[in-house]
């Protein structure tokens, strides 16, 4: 299978019953199939609240499937996304108790976890399961940007080329679990605790932040000390 974008690793082809995510604190596994038909849907309600090819749409860098959803959602739009919740943006998202503090009045604000208090605010769970299961319609080109930090952009091309550099060294596969421990906040523990682990098959696991000293994957993203046996450490990415 070519992967040329990031919506490529949510294409039709790509719906199976392995596992995509796994949420530790909860227990909870995404198939594939549940994971794509997500972010299908997760770009539909996007577009809803005016998101095209070319906005900007700001996620709270919480590691939840929610908004890894939404960040594959948003790429199949075309628009570019950013985890600093401050940034300038079409939408900004994060956990319905940061309501308040994500709506500066300009931006269209979108939250998860529970229903919002403000008639304004859309609330994730309400719209996205209601969505169409099927594709948004556009198609996308290797070179778009699709994720900034404020330094830097980075486009399909940029993150994939990456990830598969990733894959290769750190010999992921599609029985490989990783766990990520690392910031979305920064591009390359998106490159390497998200897209790299989907780009090979294999599941990204959320661990629990309560219980940081349990190895949950073989493979680690983040700092020294990671209680996993494995360790892809940020600077290597």
């Amino acid at each position: 299978m070519t992967v040329s974008v990031l919506g490529d690793l949510v294409g039709r082809d790509r719906r199976s019953e392995r596992i995509a995510l796994r949420i530790v604190a909860r227990d909870r596994e995404i198939s594939y199939r549940d994971f794509c038909t997500t972010a299908w849907k997760a770009g539909h309600a996007l577009s809803h609240l005016g998101v095209h090819e070319g906005s900007t749409v700001a996620l709270d860098p919480d590691p939840e499937p929610q908004i890894l959803g939404t960040l594959f959602g948003a790429a199949l739009l075309g628009a570019r996304v950013t985890f600093d919740a401050n940034a300038d943006a079409r939408v900004v998202m994060g956990h319905v108790d940061r309501e308040r503090d994500l709506d500066d009045g300009d931006r269209k604000v979108l939250v998860y976890g529970g229903a919002p208090a403000a008639t304004t605010t859309t609330h994730w769970e309400g719209v996205v399961w209601s969505e169409n299961p099927s594709m948004p319609p556009g198609e996308r080109s290797p070179g778009e940007p699709v994720v900034f930090d404020g330094g830097s952009t980075w486009s399909h091309r940029d993150l994939l080329e990456r990830a598969s550099g990733v894959v290769d060294t750190a010999e992921l596969n599609d029985g490989r679990a990783v766990a990520l421990r690392a910031s979305l906040a920064d591009p390359r523990a998106v490159i390497a605790g998200v897209i790299a682990p989907l780009l090979a098959g294999g599941t990204v696991v959320l661990p629990d932040p309560d219980d940081g000293a349990e190895g949950v994957a073989e493979v680690a993203v983040g700092d020294a000390g990671v209680p996993e046996d494995r360790r892809i450490g940020l600077d290597a990415v």
